[in-house]
């Protein structure tokens, strides 16, 4: 991974995910998946839960990342990531990355803010000591993310319930 800083486009801004992007958050994420009948009250117990559970190896720092790029104009969420931090056994106790559910604002895709976002989320990564962020796709998404340097590395399997 490079050790350069993703640079964001005049009008935009990065940060984490607050109480206050609940509305925006549900719209782009229903882009992506299905989002369902989510209350505020159940979004608040995530965002809660989620600034509960800190690394073990680094206590001042989350293993739960969603970053929001919001315009900064309409103070609109315009796009969405997060990573994940996985503490192993393997690797000495190593960290891995995940990156999930990335989605971008129908409003305001073709401004690569897809690619921002994964390259943000993949710095956080990197600075967090990560051994490697790794992801899942979508075959029709394979070139994006080989356009964001990730190549491809295995196979996904899954059972769903």
């Amino acid at each position: 991974m490079s050790k350069t800083r993703t640079i964001i486009p005049n009008g935009f801004s990065i940060r984490k995910i607050e109480l206050s992007d609940f509305e925006d958050v549900k719209i782009v994420l229903a882009g992506l998946t299905t989002v369902g009948p989510i209350t505020l009250c159940t979004y608040e117990t995530i965002l809660n839960y989620w600034n509960s559970v800190k690394l073990m190896n680094k206590p001042s720092e989350y293993a739960y990342n969603t970053s929001v790029i919001i315009d900064d104009h309409t103070h609109t969420v315009a796009a969405i990531g997060t990573i994940f931090v996985e503490q192993k056994i393997i690797h000495d106790g190593g960290l891995v990355g995940h990156i999930e559910d990335i989605a971008v604002n129908s409003d305001y895709r073709g401004q690569k803010l897809g690619k921002l976002i994964i390259d943000y989320l993949s710095e956080q990564g990197e600075k967090l000591g990560c051994y490697k962020v790794i992801l899942d796709c979508d075959v029709k998404n394979v070139g994006f993310y080989e356009k964001c340097n990730y190549n491809q590395a295995g196979i996904e399997m899954q059972t769903r319930f």
